[in-house]
């Protein structure tokens, strides 16, 4: 039989599959074969190493083939398909060509990888002590928890005891079974049922909610998407600990092992998956933590040098501020994306110049109070001759995105008999952007808010208002349609806030003084200037490659210690970029830290020993973040919180939210005196390390969109099977 090839397009969530059947894309569209002499030279059985790889020109990477007659559309990203993309992309990163290769069962993909079947195993694979001695495993990319599902109605499950009786349906080579039948030892009666091959977690759920399974066992990074939108499954209890998720190569392989490494410390923390919240206000309020969704742009959130501004962002920190909570920026890639991530849980609020209407809010979203108000203009190039009225736009293009207000304002001048054209721009593109393209004659005719058009016009010689279209509308704040208490707390900021002191002085700042607004646009960072975050880039990639670092983090951190002064000094004798002491860059061999170079080396250097104080089987994120607490704090007062996390009860392997509360607990006297390293002053770590995360993610937002306008290559799939009696080529 031959292997069958089939194109696996780049999607990064599954949430993309919804929005592609919302506008009208079919699974029943011919797909773009891989070329057919391309497919026969990759029936191969290759054991060697990178260099091996190298010389076949391809990285294969084993999953399990689930049921393809199944017609799913996932909604909110699954984890197989989040590492398959970060494999491809490692596979590129080194120059060869991503192919997945399927195999029939989970239990297949071991041995397929020990006969040479496959490369790497990219398929929410957790370590085990088993598996740890017959494969290598990665850096962990992640970590779960075995959770217990039954039907929504069924209440008689609150803990493992509740097992007595009942069967329990998991597949048979997963670590799920392992765990039940230890378990069994203790919990009489337990029956274990094995789960036909090939079946998908969307398919296993709808099993159980159908009757035809009791009980089953999930991870939770694969259940928490799909039970976002379901209601007839819930989760019972869970199992243990978390535990890491790896990826597994050949244990003779360590030059593709330490390139993996590399490869997941430097990028993993860019491509965390987006948590999925859908508990309203009481959640927030209970996490602590606002989740804004926006996009980069002038007048909504954007770098200015090292600084987070935009004005809808400095209006979402003072009511997160208000209420005592941290503020999370998501930013869409697209303007399309905004309002079904909203939906999806993705955010909690959405907050990007929007105009309400009975479109969007037929999608299952609310709207705040106005707070701010625009009239669309059109926008043309400014030696365009002036225009009168709208009969003036006859036989003209203008150019918007489909999914904004200013479509629909065009539709119904086009309904009055204005011959107008027109014509969608792509989503991903803000308003700025499309004005760019006006003035460069790509295209004819655009609309605009007018409070954005006055940013333009502030650095802008080379376009104009042509016409209004409208009188001021209303913009808000766009919340899901169920969170009427969340709706209510913004509604009650808005009226106190609207027209008060501090937003008179934030809507001055980004909309009324020229000079601010001026120097806003020149200091910026953004895709398609010099695309430089720092003026030290290329001293920061260098070492961050040798070390295994995101260099995007280590720009934010250096933003952080100095504001980029080479010449920064503090009150304790820290000195350079990265704000090391005198004595510590002596015992690395390093002296003049008020030379870049030097400056950085020795931070980075620094940085990659304190890493080195925490597990390697640590996730590479939550590994991150106390090797950043730990160079701000010392490695002492890190370990000393976490073990005051657990006592408490919190997770130990968690910075946000868990381990760092215990690290404010740390600078009271009652704890401190019981803690090895004693008193610290906890808000410090707890904020440096919140800082530079925030930092990090607008950065890796803003490098990712350029990265985005490249295709990359397809990434394939074929099917195992018919590679087991292949032999190897010469």
């Amino acid at each position: 039989m031959k292997p069958t090839l089939s194109p696996l397009l780049p999607v990064h969530t599954l949430a993309l599959w919804a929005l592609l059947a919302m506008v009208g894309c079919s699974r029943d569209e011919p797909a773009q074969t891989p070329p057919a002499a391309g497919a026969a030279e990759r029936r191969f059985v290759e054991t060697g190493d990178l260099r091996a790889l190298e010389r076949r020109g391809v990285l294969r990477i084993l999953s399990p083939r689930f049921d393809a007659d199944a017609d799913y559309l996932p909604r909110n990203g699954s984890p197989l398909d989040e590492e398959q993309q970060l494999a491809a992309a490692f596979a590129r990163r080194v120059g060869l060509e991503p192919v997945v290769v399927t195999v029939a069962r989970f239990g297949d993909l071991i041995p397929a990888l020990l006969e040479g079947r496959g490369d790497l195993i990219a398929a929410n694979l957790t370590l085990t002590d088993s598996r740890k001695t017959r494969i290598a495993f990665t850096v962990p990319i992640g970590q779960s928890r075995e959770q217990v599902l039954v039907r929504a109605g069924d209440k008689a499950l609150s803990g493992p005891g509740d097992l007595a009786g009942r069967r329990i349906s998991v597949g048979r080579e997963s670590s799920f079974w392992q765990s039940l039948e230890r378990l069994s030892a203790s919990v009489p009666d337990i029956t274990l049922s094995a789960l036909p091959e090939g079946l998908g977690p969307e398919q296993v759920l709808d099993r159980l909610a159908a009757g035809g399974i009791d009980v089953t066992v999930m991870d939770s990074n694969v259940a928490g998407p799909i039970l976002a939108y379901r209601d007839d499954v819930r989760v019972a209890f869970e199992l243990g600990a978390e535990r890491a998720l790896a990826w597994g190569v050949r244990p003779d392989n360590p030059e593709l092992l330490a390139a993996l490494n590399r490869f997941l410390n430097q990028e993993r923390l860019a491509s965390d998956p987006v948590s999925t919240h859908l508990d309203g206000w009481e959640g927030i309020k209970r996490r602590k933590v606002l989740r804004l969704l926006t996009r980069n742009s002038a007048a909504t959130y954007f770098l200015w040098r090292g600084e987070l501004l935009g004005f809808e962002y400095e209006l979402a920190r003072e009511f997160a501020r208000r209420h005592g909570l941290r503020l999370e920026v998501v930013v869409a890639p697209s303007r399309e994306r905004l309002l079904p991530m909203l939906i999806e849980g993705k955010g909690d609020v959405a907050a990007a110049l929007l105009t309400p209407d009975p479109q969007r809010e037929a999608l299952g979203v609310a709207f705040s109070r106005p707070y701010h108000y625009a009239s669309e203009l059109v926008v043309a190039r400014a030696d365009e001759p002036p225009m009168d009225d709208v009969s003036d736009l006859a036989g003209r293009t203008l150019v918007v995105r489909r999914s904004s207000s200013y479509w629909r304002t065009l539709e119904a001048l086009r309904a009055r008999g204005i011959a107008l054209a027109l014509e969608p721009a792509p989503e991903t593109l803000e308003t700025e952007e499309i004005i760019a393209r006006v003035a460069s004659g790509e295209y004819d005719l655009s609309v605009a808010d007018s409070s954005i058009l006055d940013i333009e016009l502030t650095w802008r010689e080379d376009i104009r208002s042509a016409l209004a279209l409208t009188e001021p509308k209303a913009h808000g704040w766009a919340v899901r349609a169920g969170d009427r208490k969340l709706l209510k707390a913004v509604d009650r900021f808005f009226k106190k806030a609207y027209r008060g002191l501090f937003y008179n002085i934030t809507y001055k700042k980004y909309f009324k003084d020229p000079r601010t607004m001026a120097r806003h646009e020149d200091g910026r960072i953004r895709p398609g200037r010099d695309g430089r975050l720092s003026p030290y880039d290329g001293i920061v990639r260098r070492y961050a490659e040798q070390y295994g670092f995101d260099w995007r983090l280590l720009v934010a951190q250096m933003y952080q210690e100095s504001r980029f002064d080479p010449k920064a000094s503090s009150w304790a004798g820290a000195k350079g970029l990265m704000q090391v002491m005198p004595r510590t860059a002596r015992e690395m061999g390093l002296e003049d830290l008020e030379d870049p170079e030097t400056g950085i080396e020795a931070g980075v250097r620094y940085l990659n020993w304190v890493r080195e104080r925490f597990s390697e089987e640590l996730p590479v994120t939550q590994r991150m973040w106390f090797a950043l607490a730990a160079y701000n704090a010392g490695p002492g007062h890190v370990h000393d919180a976490r073990r005051l996390a657990r006592q408490k009860g919190w997770n130990p392997d968690r910075w946000f939210g868990q381990v760092e509360r215990a690290m404010l607990l740390l600078s009271k006297r009652r704890y401190a005196r019981k803690a090895r390293h004693g008193y610290v002053r906890g808000r410090e770590p707890v904020r440096y390390v919140r800082s530079i995360q925030e930092r990090f993610n607008a950065y890796a937002t803003l490098t990712r969109r350029v990265a985005q306008t490249e295709t990359p290559p397809r990434l394939t799939r074929y099917s195992a099977p018919a590679l087991a009696s292949a032999r190897s080529a010469p």
